[in-house]
C-alpha cells in the first residue's frame, strides 16, 4: 500500500492549517500533525474510516482534535490510497463524489 495526496487534499491541510495559524502557532503545527499521523494509520489498516454510503472504496476518518476534530475522505484502488479531502468537523459535507 502507499499513499497519495490529490491536490485538492493538499489544498484543504493548508487551508485549514492557515485558519488556525493567526490565533496559535502550536494549535496549527499539531493539527497538521494529527492529520498526517491518522494517514499514517491507513498503511496498517486502509479500511479504518467509514464506508461512504453510494460511494464504493470510499472512506470518511474521523480524526479527533480540539472540539470538533477532521474527517478526512479517501479512496482505495487497487494498492493505493488517496486521499480526496480534509475538512473540519464543523464544515458542511464534501463535494458529491468527493474529488
Amino acid at each position: 500500500m502507499r499513499v497519495e495526496w490529490l491536490p485538492p487534499a493538499i489544498d484543504d491541510l493548508q487551508r485549514l492549517r492557515d485558519f488556525i495559524l493567526p490565533h496559535n502557532r502550536l494549535a496549527a503545527r499539531r493539527a497538521v500533525q494529527v492529520i498526517k499521523g491518522a494517514v499514517g494509520l491507513l498503511f496498517a489498516n486502509p479500511g479504518l474510516g467509514k464506508p461512504v454510503e453510494d460511494l464504493p472504496d470510499y472512506h470518511d476518518l474521523v480524526i479527533p482534535f480540539g472540539s470538533a476534530g477532521y474527517v478526512l475522505r479517501y479512496r482505495i484502488q487497487e494498492n493505493i490510497i488517496y486521499i480526496l479531502a480534509v475538512r473540519h468537523g464543523k464544515e458542511s459535507g464534501f463535494a458529491e463524489g468527493g474529488e
